[in-house]
């Protein structure tokens, strides 16, 4: 197996649905001080699909992040990538490949590249790891999983990270349908708590920057009643404000507001690349929450998401499960109510470019809060 790869400008990244690795991503990672490469890469067809005629070749390309741990040392972290899926029997050696062509192209002293993989997991198609019910258990611990991974590669360097950065588990909403039939397939409660909140006067509406506060602020009242770790407001400054048109995969964001009697109830960010549309954060007040605007809130975005061209919808994290013990089942519950097709991807998975370092980075990253922002309503 051979990865022809090249080095290329951002903006000529590839038009895509998977938002973290477009051109606009780029920008947004830009304003909060990250750099990223783009690369194209070559690969023979048959080496990632088996039936593949011989004297094919498929053509893809790569955004990658490179995160600074200090002064002398950064990773190579890449998002959702790449995008392209092998055959399960090819993609460790895939990865391999394109991790060792890779290497001459960053830091010299990157200690790892750390793929975020959209891939969905092998384990999904183990009828031993589902339960009676039908739920899926997750995967097995990482020794297994590793071994699997490894199994076709020469190396066996490939070493599933401790946590996942962005979300592994989803819901992907098929937007080929009328309103009426995707407020048909929603669960009874969900469909009730919409037509709740029409009754309750909740309207939604686009605000912008000048009102990035009003944003921040049901933020801070999520992330407290959540205990989730509060970002700063430049973190969603840089995000809507950001820009790739001049590029060939820019995004479009939309920051939603839900309120009532003119008080701020629930706020989202929408972001539409390619054919699809991302619920990327959100929040909502603590008070009035009988109003259920997170509801029409969500429901607003897809019709948008709809109305835009988009195909699906992607929820952008839950629980594996109903499990109530999971810190996302409260996501699962709410998310999971508007129909749509749970998916697990297989998260992230480390390529160590120096071992000695890389055993020094892991054990200082599990003492560390993680960089990731989990979604909440």
């Amino acid at each position: 197996m051979f990865v022809e790869i090249d080095q290329k400008q951002i903006k000529q990244v590839n038009r895509t649905s998977i938002v973290q690795q477009t051109a606009f991503w780029s920008e947004v990672k830009s304003k909060q001080g990250i750099v990223s490469l783009a690369f194209d890469f070559k690969i023979r067809s048959a080496d990632l699909y088996p039936n593949a005629p011989d004297s094919g070749y498929i053509e893809h390309d790569l955004l990658v992040l490179i995160q600074q741990l200090d002064r002398e040392h950064s990773i190579a972290y890449v998002p959702y990538g790449p995008e392209i899926e092998p055959e399960e029997e090819n993609q460790g050696a895939f990865l391999e490949e394109l991790s060792e062509s890779l290497r001459y192209f960053l830091p010299r002293n990157c200690i790892l590249i750390r793929y975020d993989l959209s891939w969905e997991s092998p384990w999904t198609k183990e009828e031993d790891r589902f339960d009676q019910m039908g739920n899926w258990n997750g995967p097995p611990p990482k020794k297994i999983q590793e071994f699997r991974l490894n199994f076709s590669t020469q190396k066996w360097n490939l070493k599933k990270a401790n946590t996942d950065i962005l979300p592994s588990n989803t819901i992907f909403l098929d937007l080929n349908q009328d309103p009426e039939t995707l407020l048909h397939t929603m669960k009874p409660k969900t469909r009730y708590n919409i037509h709740l909140s029409r009754r309750k006067g909740v309207t939604v509406k686009s605000i912008g920057l000048e009102d990035l506060d009003i944003w921040y602020e049901l933020y801070r009242q999520t992330a407290s009643r959540n205990n989730i770790r509060l970002n700063k407001i430049e973190y969603f400054r840089s995000v809507l404000t950001a820009r790739a048109n001049d590029s060939s995969s820019p995004a479009e964001v939309e920051l939603l507001m839900a309120e009532a009697q003119g008080e701020p109830l629930a706020a989202m960010f929408l972001v539409i690349a390619g054919e699809r549309g991302t619920y990327l954060y959100g929040a909502s007040a603590s008070a009035n929450r009988n109003y259920m605007a997170s509801y029409a809130l969500q429901w607003e975005a897809i019709n948008i998401a709809r109305k835009k061209g988009c195909a699906e919808y992607d929820f952008f994290g839950v629980a594996p499960k109903p499990d109530p013990a999971h810190p996302l089942y409260g996501l699962y519950k709410f998310k999971s109510g508007f129909g749509g097709e749970l998916y697990h991807r297989m998260g992230c998975w480390d390529y160590p470019l120096n071992n000695k370092k890389y055993n020094y980075f892991i054990a200082a990253e599990t003492t560390t809060p993680g960089y990731h922002l989990p979604t909440s309503n």
